[in-house]
C-alpha cells in the first residue's frame, strides 16, 4: 500500500474513534463508527491474499449487523424518549439492544466468534491495530452509558468471555489467535466492572492496550507467528525471549507485575458490591489463560535447542527493524505496581 493512502486511511480510522468518543449525539456516533469501520477494512487486506479476503469479510459482516442492532435501539429509544441524546436512555428493551451491539463489536461471548478467526486471518501489525485501537470506541460508548445498563445480562457475558478466553486459547499454536482469546478475556474483565466502576474499565483497557502492543512489537521484531518459530528466537534475541517471558506473566495477571494491578482491584470491587461468586468463578478461569501464557513462556525462554550456535561468524544479517516504542512500552506494561495507590485514588 502507498503512504499517502495509507496516511488517509488511518487517519480516517482515527477521526472515526475519536468522533465516537467526543459525541453526545447517537447518529453521530453511529457516523463515526460506519467510518471507522470501513476504513479498517483496507488495513485488514493490506497483504491480500484470500484469507485475508475471509477475515475482512467476516468482520465487514459482524460489525455491519452491530451497527444496524445499534440503530434499531438507537430508535426504538427515540421513539420512547423524543430524544438523541446518549445520556437518555428510557427504554430498557432499547439499552439491551445497544448493550448487544456494542458487546458485539467488541467481540464478547456469546458474539466472539469472529475475534480468532479475523485475527488469524490478517498480518500481525493489522492484528494489533484490531485487538487494541478498535476497542476504544465501543468501550467509550459503554462507559457513557453504563448507568442505564442491564447489570445481570454484561455480568452473564462478562463470566462466558472470561471463560472462553481460557478455555479457547488452551490448544492454540497460533500467536495471533492466542492474542485473540487473550483479548476476549480482558474484554470480560472489563464489562464486568463497567456497571459497578466505570473509571476502573478505563485503567484496565489502558494496560491492556499498553500490554498486547508491547507483546505484538515484540513478535513482529522476528515476525513470529506460531509458537515454533517463536522458540527459535533465544538463538537470535535472547534478551528479547525473557522480556516476552515477562510481558506474558503481566497479561496473565501475576503480582509483581502491572497487568496484576486491573484484576486485583476489579476483584475488590467487585466484593465491595457484594458479589463473592462472580470474581471468584473469575479468578478461577484467569487460571486458564494463565496457563496458556506459562506454555508460550516455557517455549520461548525455557527450552534451548540440543546444541547451542558456537560459529564465530555472524550468520544472520544484520537488524533493520526499528523498535523505537519498545522499551517504554516494557516498562509501563510490567512496573507499574508500584502506582496502584494513585490509580485507586483516581477511581
Amino acid at each position: 500500500m502507498k503512504p499517502p493512502i495509507l496516511i488517509i486511511i488511518m487517519a480516517t480510522i482515527m477521526t472515526g474513534t475519536m468522533i465516537v468518543m467526543l459525541s453526545s449525539h447517537w447518529l453521530l456516533i453511529w457516523i463515526g463508527f460506519e467510518m471507522n469501520m470501513l476504513a479498517i477494512i483496507p488495513i485488514l487486506m493490506k497483504k491480500y491474499n484470500p484469507r485475508a479476503m475471509e477475515a475482512s469479510t467476516k468482520y465487514f459482516l459482524t460489525q455491519a449487523t452491530a451497527s444496524m442492532l445499534l440503530m434499531m435501539g438507537v430508535t426504538i429509544n427515540l421513539l420512547y424518549s423524543g430524544q438523541w441524546v446518549i445520556s437518555k436512555i428510557s427504554n430498557p428493551i432499547a439499552s439491551i439492544m445497544m448493550t448487544t451491539a456494542l458487546t458485539m463489536k467488541l467481540g464478547l461471548s456469546p458474539f466472539h466468534f469472529w475475534v480468532p478467526e479475523v485475527t488469524q486471518g490478517i498480518t500481525l501489525m493489522s492484528g494489533m491495530i484490531l485487538l487494541t485501537w478498535q476497542k476504544i470506541a465501543p468501550m467509550s460508548i459503554l462507559y457513557q452509558i453504563s448507568p442505564s445498563i442491564n447489570t445481570n445480562l454484561l455480568t452473564l457475558m462478562a463470566l462466558t468471555s472470561v471463560l472462553v478466553g481460557g478455555w479457547g486459547g488452551l490448544n492454540q499454536t497460533q500467536l495471533r489467535k492466542i492474542m485473540a482469546y487473550s483479548s476476549i478475556a480482558h474484554m470480560g474483565w472489563m464489562a464486568a466492572i463497567i456497571t459497578y466502576n466505570p473509571t476502573m474499565m478505563i485503567l484496565n483497557l489502558t494496560l491492556y492496550i499498553l500490554m498486547t502492543l508491547s507483546t505484538f512489537m515484540l513478535f513482529m521484531l522476528n515476525s513470529s507467528t506460531t509458537t515454533l518459530s517463536l522458540s527459535h528466537m533465544w538463538n537470535k534475541f535472547p534478551l528479547i525471549t525473557s522480556m516476552i517471558l515477562i510481558l506474558m506473566l503481566s497479561l496473565g495477571g501475576l503480582p509483581p507485575l502491572s497487568g496484576f494491578i486491573p484484576k486485583w482491584m476489579i476483584i475488590q470491587e467487585l466484593t465491595k458490591n457484594n458479589m463473592i461468586i462472580i470474581p471468584t468463578l473469575m479468578a478461577i478461569a484467569a487460571l486458564l489463560n494463565l496457563y496458556f501464557y506459562l506454555r508460550l513462556t516455557y517455549s520461548t525462554a525455557l527450552t534451548m535447542f540440543p546444541s547451542t550456535n558456537n560459529m564465530k561468524m555472524k550468520w544472520q544479517f544484520e537488524y533493520t527493524k526499528k523498535a523505537t516504542l519498545l522499551p517504554p512500552l516494557i516498562i509501563t506494561s510490567t512496573m507499574l505496581l508500584p502506582l496502584t495507590p494513585m490509580l485507586s485514588v483516581l477511581d
